[in-house]
């Protein structure tokens, strides 16, 4: 099997993703201020969950995500779910995705298996800095259930995302390879346009990522919009694989509070386009207008 994402890149020259989930989620009436976030949904009624996916597929989204960001085995269980049940919701939230994608009949589009880092399992901000005093081996041995859970559930392929660390990047791409025929893009939590979150220079990350098959993108999500150009540019000389970057709408969070504050920026394709990116979408605050705005530019 070959890079899912390159029939789009062909086509058309580049690839849309969805937006904000859990912000979507939000407008949809879904309460999300609870450890599970967005995957709180996979709890109750969908019904909002299958509406927010639909709607970004009008929008102009080529890949819609799936809500298991932040959906563990462990953390559901924490959630009052038997491990069976655990395993069962995080198959359906991956099912419903392929069912409302298999109902746009507009365009053909791809389903993404989200995977969050260890932090989102935590609840408590540690994506944005990686410092969470575990091995490669420990986060390996985290990751593996819901690896092999997503990798088996039908979806196009997976998204590693928000990862904050050269050691939990190393767990991922040694799970993926474990993964026959899967493919997946691996999308960083940056510091700056040079770094990780954990200050290891992005050079080096996208070093060790080289060194694995089927990555289907590299890139950074849940950013600022003002980082976005010179990640681009950063990323543009180091790989020669397609580059995906989604930022934040602008507005500034505090992970403490759990709250968002300031005035979105934009997510600016162009910029990013003439900067080599070519796999763009919007991670928080961003809504189904940015990714119908996102497209619109993009097209000729």
């Amino acid at each position: 099997m070959s890079n899912p994402l390159q029939p789009f890149l062909d086509a058309q020259g580049f690839v849309v993703l969805d937006g904000g989930l859990g912000t979507s989620l939000e407008a949809e009436g879904v309460d999300i201020n609870d450890p599970l976030w967005s995957a709180k949904v996979l709890l109750g009624d969908m019904a909002p969950l299958r509406r927010v996916h639909e709607q970004f597929l009008e929008a102009g989204a080529d890949v819609i995500g799936t809500c298991t960001y932040q959906a563990t085995v462990p953390g559901l269980v924490r959630a009052g779910l038997s491990e069976a049940e655990a395993r069962r919701v995080m198959g359906d939230a991956v099912s419903l995705a392929l069912e409302v994608r298999d109902g746009f009949t507009a365009r053909r589009a791809l389903v993404a298996a989200s995977i969050g880092p260890y932090g989102a399992f935590l609840s408590d901000g540690s994506e944005y800095t990686g410092a969470y005093g575990l091995t490669a081996g420990e986060l390996k041995s985290f990751h593996q259930e819901r690896v092999q859970i997503l990798a088996e559930s039908g979806a196009d392929l997976l998204a590693f995302e928000t990862i904050p660390s050269l050691a939990e990047t190393q767990a991922l791409l040694d799970l993926l390879d474990e993964s026959p025929g899967v493919w997946a893009w691996i999308s960083f939590s940056v510091r700056d346009a040079e770094h990780l979150a954990d200050g290891t220079p992005l050079a080096e990350a996208v070093g060790a990522v080289h060194e694995h098959r089927r990555i289907a993108a590299i890139g950074a999500n849940c950013f600022a919009p003002s980082l976005a150009v010179p990640l681009a540019e950063q990323l543009a000389g180091l790989v020669d694989l397609p580059i995906v970057l989604y930022p934040n709408s602008g507005e500034r969070y505090d992970a403490r509070s759990k709250s968002w504050s300031g005035a979105g920026a934009g997510i600016g394709p162009a910029m990013l386009r003439q900067a080599g990116a070519n796999c763009i979408g919007g991670c928080c605050r961003t809504t189904y207008g940015d990714i119908r705005r996102l497209r619109e530019s993009l097209l000729p």
